[in-house]
């Protein structure tokens, strides 16, 4: 948009700058993102959505169809017809929510399945956490969308899940994986890149994120006690309060086994974070949260570029991974927005929009449709890995366009009635 580079250099944003960056992302959600996976994705010959496409736009016949995948794609389309009451959105929805308990849910021994072969027969039957989370996350928000009971009644079966299988009654926390039976299992990683470790910040991450959607829906008193549980598990053992960063890996005592840090990870939970706090409405909580957001926050931006771009992540010894990936620049936005409102940051509008300007010119495929995978530090684009795969989801950018709406004031989130 022209007026960028004014906004970028000013202290003040008036009421235009934030039409145009309300309409921008409004007509990318609409135009490059959920039209993506409503035209290219759905799999009209075995149900549900297709498993990958790579990078350079091919459908790969007979990709395995992961969990993940489905649960993001349902929670996107839920999300998008509670804001806009689109009945097209609601039948992606409808599609994902249906093949998530007929085909992922393991109906014998609870929980979801890893991944499916592309006619849905059962493939890696392990109980990845991680995977149980983001189900919950998609089955509360078409249930908060429509009230269906169905969904919220296997959302809940799956909380009872985590809670009775993965979390550590003894030493607190939630386990990585278990396996079909619910027994442990030797390599518990979310992915080849992870340590193998029984506990990490993000599967915790993600469950606090999950629990705090379901109790959107259904607010019991047990689900309160876990939240607040979480809550003091970031603040206690995830969140390091002399440098602002999370730390990633840890044994089944807490004991931190990588020192590392994620960007993304890093601005990610600075809002999540608050937004758990904030669900729980207890003043005193919020105000101790939302201290450790914003020190998270402002740490966070030590990966931020002078482009407006952020950076993935440093590994131990300091060596950064300076890939631009789609999903970081997705959560950097939003954090920086929530850091502006909730926090009184006023620089950090500006820079919301300075990464909101890297993502347009660089990330979003306008002729292929949804976003490219990453862009490297030069700025060549991505196109070997997936454009739509098993992490390569419609959840995060769908949900920044959604968080802008609702922040600059269309939205119709509960959290807009609170400063906290």
């Amino acid at each position: 948009m022209n007026s960028v580079n004014s906004v970028r250099h000013s202290k003040s944003v008036n009421k235009m700058d934030k039409k145009i960056f309300y309409s921008e992302v409004e007509s990318t959600l609409h135009d490059q993102i959920l039209s993506f996976w409503k035209t290219k994705m759905v799999d009209s010959i075995h149900g549900g959505f297709c498993g990958q496409m790579t990078g350079r736009g091919e459908i790969v016949a007979g990709a395995p169809k992961g969990a993940i995948l489905n649960s993001r794609i349902l929670w996107s389309f839920s999300a998008a017809y509670r804001v806009t009451c689109k009945k097209e959105y609601l039948e992606m929805a409808e599609r994902a929510k249906r093949y998530l308990i007929d085909h992922f849910y393991d109906h014998q021994f609870g929980g979801v399945y890893w991944s499916l072969q592309a006619d849905g027969v059962p493939l890696n039957t392990k109980k990845q956490i991680y995977a149980l989370g983001f189900a919950i996350y998609g089955l509360c928000e078409f249930a908060r969308a429509t009230d269906d009971e169905e969904a919220l009644d296997y959302a809940v079966k799956l909380y009872r899940s985590i809670e009775q299988y993965s979390f550590d009654t003894h030493l607190n926390g939630y386990l990585e994986a278990l396996t079909r039976e619910w027994n442990e299992m030797g390599d518990m990683r979310l992915s080849l890149k992870d340590a193998n470790e029984k506990k990490t910040m993000n599967t915790h991450l993600h469950i606090i994120e999950s629990y705090t959607n379901l109790y959107r829906v259904w607010p019991s008193r047990e689900l309160e006690l876990k939240l607040e549980n979480l809550i003091g598990l970031f603040l206690s053992y995830i969140y390091d309060p002399v440098t602002g960063h999370l730390k990633l890996f840890f044994n089944e005592k807490w004991e931190s086994r990588d020192a590392g840090f994620s960007y993304g990870h890093d601005i990610e939970a600075s809002w999540l974070l608050l937004e758990a706090a904030t669900e729980l409405r207890d003043n005193e909580r919020i105000a101790r949260v939302k201290n450790v957001c914003s020190h998270i926050a402002k740490s966070a931006m030590e990966g931020l570029q002078n482009d407006g771009s952020m950076i993935y992540e440093r590994h131990a010894g300091a060596q950064l991974v300076t890939d631009r990936h789609w999903w970081v620049q997705a959560e950097t936005v939003v954090g920086l927005l929530w850091l502006w409102r909730y926090h009184g940051y006023s620089g950090a509008y500006e820079r919301a929009v300075r990464c909101w300007a890297y993502i347009k010119k660089n990330l979003i495929d306008y002729e292929g449709g949804e976003w490219w995978w990453a862009v490297t530090e030069d700025g060549i684009k991505d196109e070997i890995n997936d454009k739509a795969g098993f992490w390569k989801c419609p959840y995060h950018n769908s949900r920044m366009c959604l968080e802008v709406m609702s922040i600059l004031g269309c939205g119709t989130s509960p959290r807009k009635e609170t400063d906290g």
